[in-house]
């Protein structure tokens, strides 16, 4: 069975980086990070690829998206 990551440590991982990164470097990460067969759940829904995760947490507001690619702040991830 595959283990399912939560949405705040991908949002970890990107506050890791010194500089903003594009989707599919983060995608990379993910991968080299967390596996190629992992699933990804937020609070409120499970069940997720890397892909759907990311589109999921670009629409809660989640990144800052500038040219150079994704980043966020500490405090857009929330602590429950």
């Amino acid at each position: 069975m595959n283990s399912s990551v939560h949405g705040h440590q991908v949002l970890q991982l990107l506050l890791e980086q010194a500089s903003p990164i594009k989707r599919d470097k983060l995608k990379a990460l993910m991968q080299e990070r967390f596996g190629k067969d992992a699933c990804y759940h937020t609070c409120s829904a499970e069940g997720m690829d890397a892909e759907a995760l990311l589109n999921f947490l670009a629409a809660k507001g989640k990144f800052i998206e500038s040219s150079q690619g994704l980043s966020t702040l500490e405090s857009k991830i929330c602590r429950h």
